[in-house]
């Protein structure tokens, strides 16, 4: 297929009970190369998630037993890092943002386009395979936290702490300009992808959730600073 970008046989895992997504999304995904497994349920996509080693998965909020949000909670209190993009046909803001804070990388909502979606799929992958210059940037070390880019490890008052690919991102696109007030849209488009501008609320979870993890003191952040309006800094001193 010219001009296809071919995908290396990287495995994702579609969860969704309607049939004829599914067949729809696998046979596009097989045609770009992706190895492509499928569940109806929340029960067996998580064993699947043990089974068949994803690199990706793309999951149904509404299923017919368990709900997706707790399926995704169930993945990342597992400790699973791989990425989850969300489908879903509710619109609620409450959802997505439910979605986004428990670690799913995005949230698509149906009705959607294959190509977005794919598009889409392409940037948790890259997240989760640490594209980027993510080695050429020196470990990161604060009075209160350590991140090394390069291992993705990163510690907070001397514990290992877990950081989901697209938290990596985020960080990764703030490290590399250190003290620098970078724009909400500058951040959404670095770290999620040129078709991404107006999300906010994307960022505004994130970076709860990172001040959650690596922060002091999470209410008054010392390090990861917003900008009402215009976007976020990191800081790297003790001030």
């Amino acid at each position: 297929m010219s001009g296809t970008p071919v995908a290396g046989g990287q495995r994702i895992l579609v969860v969704d009970d309607e049939p004829h997504l599914v067949r729809t999304l696998a046979i596009n995904l097989r045609a770009r190369g992706y190895d492509v497994v499928t569940a109806a349920d929340g029960r067996t996509a998580i064993q699947a998630v043990h089974d068949d080693d994803p690199a990706l998965v793309i999951l149904d909020l509404g299923l017919p037993d368990l709900d997706g949000v707790e399926v995704l909670r169930r993945v990342r209190d597992d400790g699973r890092d791989l990425p989850v993009i969300v489908l879903s046909a509710r619109t609620d803001s409450i959802d997505k943002v439910e979605a986004l804070d428990l670690g799913a990388d995005d949230y698509v909502t149906k009705p959607f386009s294959v190509e977005e979606l794919l598009a889409r799929i392409r940037v948790a992958l890259r997240h989760a395979g640490g594209a980027g210059a993510t080695t050429e940037l020196p470990v990161l070390t604060t009075p209160d936290f350590s991140l090394d880019f390069a291992e993705r490890r990163a510690l907070a008052r001397e514990e290992e702490v877990h950081l989901t690919p697209t938290e990596w991102s985020l960080l990764e696109a703030l490290a590399r300009r250190p003290g620098h007030l970078l724009s909400q849209r500058e951040l959404l488009r670095e770290v999620w992808g040129p078709g991404y501008g107006r999300e906010s609320n994307y960022l505004r979870v994130y970076a709860n959730q990172l001040r959650r993890k690596l922060e002091p003191d999470p209410g008054h952040p010392r390090y990861l600073l917003t900008e009402p309006g215009q976007g976020y800094r990191l800081m790297t001193g003790s001030a």
